[in-house]
Formats: C-alpha cells, structure tokens, sequence
C-alpha cells in the first residue's frame, strides 16, 4: 500500500472525537490521504460529537460511498454506531469493503453496534468496548487493546484510550512498520502501547 492511499472516516452525532480525531490526525501524520465523511441522514456536515466537540466533515457518505479507499473508519460512541447502524448506505458500503477485501476498522461500540446486528462478519475475531462486550459474540470476543484478524482485513479495538494503538496499527497495515515507527516517535506514547521500535 502507498503512503498516499485514502481512508474514509464515518461521522455521525455522538460519535466519540477522542477515537475519530486521534485516529485522523495519526493517519495524516503517516501520509494518507483521509476524507471524513457524515453519516446523517439530513445531509449535515457539522457532527456534535458524545462530549459535544464539534467536527466538520468533509463530505457526506452518499457524495464518497463508491470512492476508491483503501480502508474505513467506524468510530465509537455509542448513539454516534447507532447511527452509523441504522444508516442503509453505510451499512452497504461497509459490506462492499469487505467484499472487496479492504480494510474495515471499527474501534469501541462500533463493532459490537454496527458489525454485529448486520452480520457483516460472519468470521471474524474482534474486540470493543468492554462495558459492551456482550454485544460481541463470546466466540469472536478477544481481550486485546487492539485485534487484526487477516483473514477477513478486520481491525477493532477498545475504547479512547487505545485510539492511538488502533491508528498506529492501521498505519502499520497501510503503510507499513516503518512508518507507524516514525509516527510514534513523534508522540510521547505511554508505556505499553506498542511504538514500533522493537
């Protein structure tokens, strides 16, 4: 994968900023090229997200849905996945990415929320919010901070706290170790959160 290939970020009302923003901004520092993209049914761009930051997206969903990307972003929050759930368009993108075997990449209550109900992976190892876990079947269930299951070109992970293992690791995947290296070193990571130098 090239250092210029795009990722599609979701945004939708009540999406959490800490994972969506953590995640763009890592993505951008790595070289990719991201369009975030509103999920809302009205057509708005401007997202009032759980805590009540606001983002402005890029794009709607229905203006990109066919775009070539490399990978898509489902952000947690959980009335944000419940959106991102009841949303027909997105729900079918999400399955033509997986069909298509790119990467599909849902972090907190998304994967349980969204992936789930919609049985979008039938296989598929995976993790979430663990307040949520239960939304998750126990079979597919890990406790990572991070999960990538290559058989389907699935990655999930916890919560806000594990955005950044979530972005670096898509970076490693998209781009390459090098570059999830040198994007860590820029950042200050808490011990324990996998920088890339080993």
């Amino acid at each position: 994968m090239t250092a210029n290939a795009s990722v599609l970020v979701c945004l939708a009302h009540g999406s959490e900023e800490t994972e969506a923003v953590t995640t763009i901004d890592l993505l951008v520092r790595a070289g990719l090229n991201v369009v975030t993209a509103s999920v809302e049914s009205d057509g708005s761009r401007e997202i009032v997200c759980s805590r009540g930051v606001r983002l402005l997206a890029d794009v709607t969903l229905v203006e990109v849905a066919d775009n070539d990307f490399a990978a898509i972003v489902l952000p947690g929050g959980l009335k944000g996945a419940e959106t991102l759930r009841d949303s027909p368009l997105l729900v079918e993108t999400v399955r033509q990415f997986h069909l298509s075997e790119k990467i599909v990449a849902a972090i907190c209550a998304a994967a349980g929320t969204v992936l789930i109900p919609h049985d979008l992976f039938p296989v598929g190892n995976m993790t979430g919010f663990p307040g949520l876990k239960e939304t998750i079947p126990a079979d597919k269930w890990m406790e990572r901070r991070v999960v990538w299951d290559p058989r389907v070109n699935l990655l999930t992970s916890q919560g806000p706290g594990t955005a950044m293992d979530f972005a670096l690791k898509l970076i490693d995947l998209l781009v390459g170790k090098e570059m999830a290296r040198e994007v860590a070193a820029q950042l200050v990571l808490a011990p324990g959160i996998y920088d890339y130098q080993a």
